[in-house]
């Protein structure tokens, strides 16, 4: 897994950021800190939505949020989406049955990838929402397990 690029979902920049959480702050605030080490990106997209959803909610002053994304701005590269990532996100959506988001995560992701970035893209930051164990995530990885349903999509996506 160490050799993957990865990226971090908006829900995952949530929960690190709002103490009130419980165990998702406390496992996001590890998987970001992890990431730093990593090979990982984060996408406008994610950051957009992360100062949506702190700002709209409450959870932070625009102030506080904008000092955040610079921050992570400062620790990850920053992938933008081009005109061919909407056209791939839409064939994810349509193939693989992903919700648009998640997908449009995913294709811009994976379009970075491809220009300067050697490294394959992990589909397993996509599945934040699913609040998978790193246990399991580490069964497939490994091999020992196989992902179903959505992961399964994503994990097609992957190769």
């Amino acid at each position: 897994m160490s050799a993957e690029r990865i990226t971090l979902d908006s829900n995952i920049l949530i929960y690190a950021i709002d103490a009130d959480a419980g165990e998702r702050h406390t496992r996001a605030i590890d998987v970001v800190d992890r990431s730093v080490e990593r090979d990982c990106l984060l996408t406008l997209q994610a950051l957009s939505e992360f100062y949506f959803v702190a700002t709209r909610k409450g959870k932070m002053p625009q102030e506080d949020a904008a000092a955040q994304i610079e921050d992570w701005q400062d620790l990850f590269p920053i992938a933008t989406p081009r005109a061919s990532t909407l056209n791939r996100a839409i064939a994810a959506v349509h193939n693989h049955n992903l919700p648009f988001w998640d997908a449009m995560l995913w294709a811009v992701a994976k379009i970075s990838r491809t220009t300067g970035h050697s490294r394959a893209f992990s589909f397993i930051t996509l599945l934040s929402k699913s609040n998978l164990l790193k246990r399991t995530l580490e069964n497939w990885e490994q091999g020992r397990r196989h992902p179903t349903g959505p992961a399964k999509a994503l994990r097609a996506l992957h190769g």
